[in-house]
């Protein structure tokens, strides 16, 4: 296992979530979130941000 650099496991962790996403918009996100955590050896920390970003991201703009 390689030593990455603070912050790149998460950035590969927000690409590979985006990618699972896109081939199957079903699939659970908190799901993805905890596989993306044990893949990328993410901190619970990490995990919070991610769920933050994506759901914000789901929520429409207010006119």
């Amino acid at each position: 296992m390689s030593i990455q650099p603070e912050g790149e496991a998460l950035r590969k962790a927000t690409k590979w979530i985006s990618c699972e996403r896109q081939s199957d918009p079903d699939t659970d996100l908190a799901r993805l979130i905890e596989q993306a955590c044990l893949r990328f050896d993410l901190s619970p920390g990490d995990a919070e941000f991610l769920m933050r970003f994506f759901t914000t991201q789901e929520k429409p703009e207010p006119s």
